[in-house]
């Protein structure tokens, strides 16, 4: 009897662990509501968080770079917000890619408006994420279409 209910016991844990283990695309889409929370708030530290130390892209960005840049951006923003949505992702091995039409609202003194991307036309991205130590991390990005300002 005690072995029955070992064995019972034991394939309802590995059964409650397969489906409550988020999946890499759970994890990924948890990454970017987590880095868009961040940007609302203006934590700069916490978008950071999400990019890997290797990061470059087709813009000379580094990671460095890419944060001190952040620092600058956020300087007399308020009131951020962040919507994005139509996010695929590719999960292959220990890399993914995602791609995501993104708007960035902010007020800048006492103007409010789009920073990024517009009512009518998105700001799409193509994001590439490499996991880092079992950690999924923003190794690049790359501007597909949309409005951005220049540079990014």
């Amino acid at each position: 009897m005690k072995k029955l209910f070992l064995v019972m016991a034991l394939v309802i844990a590995v059964l409650a662990a397969y489906l409550l283990w988020p999946s890499d695309e759970g994890r990924i889409r948890k990454l970017f509501h987590d880095a868009a929370k961040a940007a609302e708030a203006g934590d700069v530290d916490a978008i950071m968080a999400k990019i890997s130390y290797s990061y470059s892209d087709d813009y000379g960005m580094s990671y460095l770079m890419l944060k001190e840049q952040l620092k600058t951006q956020f300087t007399g923003l308020s009131d951020i917000h962040v919507e994005y949505d139509e996010m695929k992702i590719d999960v292959a091995g220990g890399r993914a890619t995602a791609e995501l039409k993104l708007r960035v609202v902010a007020t800048l003194g006492t103007e409010t408006g789009y920073i990024l991307g517009d009512i009518k036309t998105p700001l799409t991205l193509k994001v590439a994420l490499e996991k880092e130590h079992a950690k999924w991390l923003i190794t690049r990005v790359e501007r597909i279409g949309g409005n951005a300002p220049p540079g990014l």
